[in-house]
């Protein structure tokens, strides 16, 4: 990590300092997930600014508002990175914060850099796959209640999080907003809706239930520039922030450059 410590005290010494805003995993995840919160401090040790919020997805929150809150949500943290002196702005999501990251670039938001590590939540695919037919109906039954004037009524949907279903109480109107596969928190969605110069770093462990999918899922669907990079790593969805690491530090170090 020495090249990388190495362009962190350069860059400083430059005017130059990047600011990594981390967006943790659908709950269980929160900002106190051990596969993901470990690396804030690394970032930090960099020279970095790192910020990692509670977020509207996180088992402390799960789901609040609806997806436009979020979205407002990371622009508001990107404004607080500025604020403390970031020049440079990384969104580095984990699972479900990949979506919402590519979301945020889709919209115009400020971002310079996005690494997505073990992308999750697929609306397309709980809409369409057999075995994730509990989420299908639960969209149809808010599309059902929107049509009916019923959007705003508090109701019980479903979701699935690696296998485990779990129960949602929100309206219909904003759980289509995260379930609807025409959404911006659909991936396959928002992927050719980013900046053509946008650099993108995804990563994907070989035990992910997501693994033989992402690729064509979603990422060969992003805009073509250098920076553009697919990586397969070693171990599972959890695993995949730590097997990584080494690999999107030193991207990052040279998608996001330093003038002079």
């Amino acid at each position: 990590m020495t090249s990388a410590l190495t362009w962190g005290m350069r860059a400083q010494a430059q005017g130059q300092r990047i600011g990594v805003l981390m967006l943790h995993g659908k709950s269980p995840g929160s900002p106190d997930d051990p596969n993901f919160r470990p690396f804030q401090q690394k970032f930090e040790s960099l020279g970095w600014l790192a910020l990692l919020p509670d977020m509207p997805w996180s088992r402390n929150r799960y789901l609040q508002g609806d997806l436009d809150q979020a979205l407002e949500e990371v622009a508001g943290h990107v404004r607080a990175l500025r604020s403390q002196g970031a020049t440079q702005i990384v969104l580095l999501g984990h699972s479900m914060g990949v979506p919402i990251a590519m979301a945020h670039a889709a919209r115009g938001g400020d971002v310079q850099a996005l690494v997505g590590l073990a992308p999750g939540h697929v609306p397309l695919l709980y809409d369409t796959a057999p075995a994730l037919s509990a989420v299908h109906d639960s969209i149809a039954e808010a599309r059902d209640l929107v049509a009916a004037g019923k959007g705003e009524e508090t109701q019980r949907f479903w979701d699935i999080n690696q296998g485990r279903q779990q129960r949602l109480i929100m309206s219909a109107r904003n759980y289509l907003s995260y379930f609807d596969p025409a959404s911006d928190a659909e991936m396959s969605v928002t992927a050719p809706k980013l900046p053509p110069g946008l650099p993108v770093f995804i990563a994907v462990g070989e035990k992910d239930p997501l693994f033989k999918h992402i690729r064509s899922y979603f990422f060969d669907r992003l805009p073509d520039n250098p920076h553009k990079r697919y990586l397969e790593v070693a171990g599972g969805h959890l695993q995949t922030p730590a097997e990584a690491y080494d690999a999107y530090v030193a991207w990052i170090t040279q998608a996001v450059q330093v003038p002079g």
